[in-house]
């Protein structure tokens, strides 16, 4: 990574989005699938690993350079104090912690997404998983949503009178939202004529988003373990899940995978019968 940081200006559109109505900003108005940015992971800080080794005096070495396995193991060995001894590779030590699930030992491990293009009934659900999760999400009070994109269901993509009758519901939403905003800003305007325009926007704004839809797409940052991010996969991946958050899961899970290939090598992909992949793991509730 470099040091220095760096600076990002936004593209007219972005990929995989869906090519037809633009918004007056030059960005597609309907989203067909979830784009997912890893943004951060851990890393060893190997002087302080080799002064507590040093210090209990124990021999302690690893045959894996994932920086989210190593603490894994370590949080393991420490448990028993078995640096040194019995398994001696790193992915023969995290297969038994998942066989056995002592899930406790892989809430050290973290990772750090950045997620777009998903609905807000889609975070809906993404944020009840709380235990080991955290999330910093848009804000409709403050963003202008006039300029919103929408996510058409996976179902509707697969189907153009579905998907035109969609896109109606939107244009009218859309619409009402737009008048509904610069409406009761006037008001607030009128009746609070000391109030800084600042705060004028957010209460027409937190006033008219009520009529938004929960296809309206939203940002969310999230922060996560590998055994939060573990039960996420298997809960929202399944192939019974709502299909949006499937594919998110999807798509977080092949992230996953090739950041830690020992913490997530039974997490694995098919193609189900709706055509759509999904998740099954071996190590069910770790």
């Amino acid at each position: 990574m470099p040091a220095n940081p760096v600076f990002l200006r936004r593209k007219s559109t972005p990929p995989s989005h869906d090519a037809g109505q633009m918004t007056t900003n030059g960005f597609s108005l309907y989203v067909t699938k979830p784009h997912v940015y890893l943004l951060g992971r851990q890393e060893v800080v190997q002087e302080d690993l080799a002064r507590f080794l040093s210090d209990e005096g124990l021999v302690f070495s690893t045959d894996t350079a994932v920086p989210a396995e190593i603490l894994n193991e370590i949080a393991g060995r420490t448990c028993y104090m078995s640096f040194g001894k019995g398994r001696k590779s790193n992915q023969e030590y995290l297969e038994n912690i998942l066989i056995s699930k002592h899930g406790s030992v892989l809430e050290h491990a973290v990772w750090n997404f950045l997620i777009t293009g998903v609905s807000r009934a889609l975070t809906h659900e993404l944020v009840r998983h709380r235990a080991g999760f955290g999330y910093s999400q848009l804000s409709q009070r403050y963003v202008d949503e006039n300029e919103a994109r929408y996510v058409i269901p996976p179902l509707y993509q697969q189907n153009a009178d579905l998907r035109k009758k969609f896109q109606e519901a939107i244009d009218s939403a859309r619409k009402a939202y737009s008048e509904l905003a610069e409406a009761t800003a006037r008001y607030v305007q009128e009746k609070h004529p000391e109030m800084a325009p600042r705060d004028r926007r957010k209460w027409a704004r937190q006033a008219a988003r009520s009529v938004l839809p929960n296809a309206c797409e939203t940002k969310i940052f999230v922060t996560g373990n590998s055994r939060a991010w573990r039960h996420f996969l298997e809960l929202r991946g399944s192939p019974h899940a709502d299909t949006e958050i499937r594919l998110l899961a999807v798509e977080i899970g092949r992230v996953l995978k090739r950041e830690s290939p020992h913490l997530f090598h039974d997490v694995e992909f098919a193609d189900e019968a709706d055509g759509m992949p999904a998740i099954h793991v071996t190590h069910s509730k770790v």
